[in-house]
């Protein structure tokens, strides 16, 4: 076996990228869009018996995996733009300076315009500090890697000991229900039926609250210790080329799929059950156990998903499985804010309503159609074009110049 060269780690990163986003998109429409009550009796033509069951085993396989190898991705690819930029003769820290700016205001205007579950300007914010530390020894950021992942377990058990270290996030969710007082709304369920309801003026007042909200619940469930540990471990993959002969290593692979199969599917299925029994906002024992198995579960299962994508991926069939998914993944970022665009006029009342009418059933059958007529898509628009759209403008807002767009023909 050979070690693996840029054209095969670009094609490799594309296609987890795609797996990442459909599975953060099924995630998002349980959460975001269709908020699919497990506790309520449903009837209608688009719930399922099985929804309730099928919501848990969500749980236990979905839930934080795929945003953690979005998050894992984004450290590998810093890595490699930090090298690719010094061989150009920009300097590293500048250019991805202008490039974390643009991913904010890329990322900001998602969530002012379209969807508040924006994670994007999230990632680009987390994203200074692993520039402010991409310098450290790779022992001292592997360090930081493991103390990021297991640091909210002991700070949620502080927060219940001492409900005043959550006060920053009480402080936005507060501000979230003043602003939603400015618009007549004065509950939980009033602001779902502003959203079902209401225009693109509501849903753009329901934004500027839910930004609030947003942070405040970043903050309190310590998402940016989550995120900055898996920034950690992707970018001490990409650094020094170091994925050349990680992602050829079969035993090691094994080993880091099996670990993570052993400790995170257990883990995962307790956290499911966590997950249904509640008190994690009021800070009770049972919010607890469920910081418990998301620290001991997400993390690797999401790694153990990653090591078996990299063996699947030396064999004939995985190829041509990549070769599907790399387009889409190519276009990660357009076909990211295409989730939203779609959830919004599906969900919203912008468009269809749907919200509260679809189970998990149906919408993950759905997010498995979008994302089905995104790799035929993305696949046709790759023939003609060199980026997404709005990769193309993150890239010539990152470089200050139009860059080229459409392929020149026999290219």
């Amino acid at each position: 076996m050979h070690p693996v060269h840029n054209n095969e780690r670009i094609v490799l990163m594309d296609a987890l990228r795609g797996i990442a986003i459909l599975g953060i998109f099924i995630a998002n429409l349980g959460a975001g869009f269709a908020f699919y009550d497990a506790t309520a009796a449903k009837t209608g033509p688009f719930f399922h018996r099985l929804d309730q069951p099928f919501l848990f085993w969500q749980h236990v396989f979905i839930e934080g995996k795929f945003y953690s190898i979005f998050s894992f991705l984004f450290g590998w690819g810093f890595a490699l733009q930090l090298m690719r930029s010094e061989q150009k003769g920009i300097l590293p820290a500048t250019f991805m300076r202008r490039r974390l700016f643009f991913m904010l205001l890329l990322g900001g205007v998602h969530l002012l315009f379209i969807w508040v579950g924006d994670i994007v300007a999230f990632y680009a914010l987390v994203g200074w500090v692993l520039l402010w530390i991409r310098n450290w020894s790779d022992r001292r950021l592997l360090y930081t890697a493991l103390l990021c992942l297991l640091l909210p377990l002991p700070l949620y058990f502080l927060k219940m000991k001492l409900p005043v270290l959550a006060a920053p996030a009480y402080l936005l969710f507060q501000a979230g229900g003043r602003i939603d007082q400015l618009t007549g709304v004065g509950s939980f369920e009033q602001f779902q039926a502003m959203l079902k309801n209401g225009g693109y003026l509501q849903l753009l007042y329901s934004n500027l609250s839910g930004a609030f909200y947003r942070y405040a619940d970043l903050l309190f469930q310590d998402r940016f210790f989550k995120v900055l540990g898996m920034f950690c471990l992707g970018y001490l993959l990409g650094r020094n080329n170091r994925y050349r002969t990680v992602l050829i290593n079969r035993r090691l692979l094994g080993i880091v799929a099996l670990a993570g199969l052993l400790i995170g599917l257990p883990a995962n299925y307790l956290l499911a059950g966590a997950m249904e029994s509640g008190g994690y906002y009021e800070l009770k024992p049972g919010g607890l156990y469920r910081t418990v198995w998301y620290t001991l579960g997400v993390a690797p299962l999401a790694l153990a998903y990653m090591a078996l994508f990299f063996l699947l991926a030396q064999h004939r069939m995985g190829k041509r499985l990549i070769a599907l998914l790399q387009p889409p993944g190519k276009m990660a970022f357009t076909n990211y804010i295409t989730h939203s665009v779609v959830g919004a006029v599906v969900f919203y009342g912008v468009g269809w309503g749907m919200m509260d009418e679809v189970g998990p059933v149906v919408y993950t059958a759905f997010a498995v159609l979008v994302f089905a007529l995104q790799v035929i898509l993305s696949t046709v628009w790759l023939q003609f074009f060199r980026f997404g759209p709005v990769e193309w403008l993150w890239r010539s807002a990152t470089y200050r110049s139009w860059q080229p767009f459409r392929r020149q023909r026999g290219s």
